[in-house]
């Protein structure tokens, strides 16, 4: 362990260890929560926070039932450009469709308030959307968005132009973070993607800023079958 380092800091620095080692293969589960709280007497909130921010740096994959995992680091990439998904899916030569399932207004939960640095209560755009490629869908998009930074977003006609490409647009991003976990879909996102509910997904929570206000909340649920992370990360 290293000295000076925060309790969760040291408990992550030594799964980094094992990883980087090659001791600890991709796939391979990682020491459970109650085995870390034995091994480095942690709480167990100081053993979830390690473990969940290194799923969030991309290093380990947490499924639900199935435990904590080493991950595939093949598969996704740690640096990621935030596109449109229309072009990604043009650039393929295919064509990308929209399913359009939610476009509304509604009031922000003490959550959502903190999230988008809004107060509770206040109004707040939300859409969820089924984007598809050749009729297959690849990514149920549940996005929040603050009418601050984007005050037209409601107005968009979504079928042809995305939530991503509206917001590039109108909030310039100037500052964004995410996370990656693997995850099974809800009864809903299931249906929608058409897959079973014991089909792994890639679950991307997406934050995006622009200038002095938060612009979007986004959940990205991508089929693990039928999509992998790869690119660039840049503003």
């Amino acid at each position: 362990m290293t000295d000076g380092l925060p309790a969760y800091e040291q408990v992550k620095e030594w799964i980094r260890q094992h990883i980087a080692s090659g001791e600890w293969k991709p796939g391979m589960v990682v020491p459970s929560e109650s085995a870390l709280m034995e091994r480095f007497g942690v709480s167990r909130m100081t053993a979830n926070r390690s473990l969940r921010e290194l799923a969030n740096e991309g290093l380990v994959t947490r499924v639900q039932g199935s435990g904590t995992r080493v991950a595939e680091l093949h598969r996704i990439s740690s640096k990621l450009v935030i596109r449109d998904i229309h072009e990604e899916v043009a650039e393929r030569g295919h064509v990308h469709t929209t399913r359009v399932l939610k476009v509304a207004q509604e009031q922000a939960s003490a959550e959502l308030a903190a999230s988008l640095g809004v107060r509770k209560g206040a109004r707040v755009f939300h859409t969820v959307l089924v984007h598809l490629e050749n009729s297959v869908p690849i990514q149920y998009e549940d996005r929040y968005v603050n009418p601050a930074a984007a005050p037209d977003y409601l107005d968009s006609d979504f079928t042809q132009v995305s939530p991503t490409l509206h917001l590039l647009q109108h909030a310039p991003l100037t500052e964004a973070s995410y996370s990656i976990e693997a995850c099974l879909p809800t009864a809903e996102e299931a249906k929608q993607l058409e897959i079973a509910k014991t089909d792994p997904c890639l679950v991307m929570m997406r934050r995006t800023v622009s200038g002095a206000n938060v612009a979007s909340i986004a959940r990205l649920v991508y089929p693990g079958s039928r999509y992998s992370f790869a690119g660039q990360f840049q503003a």
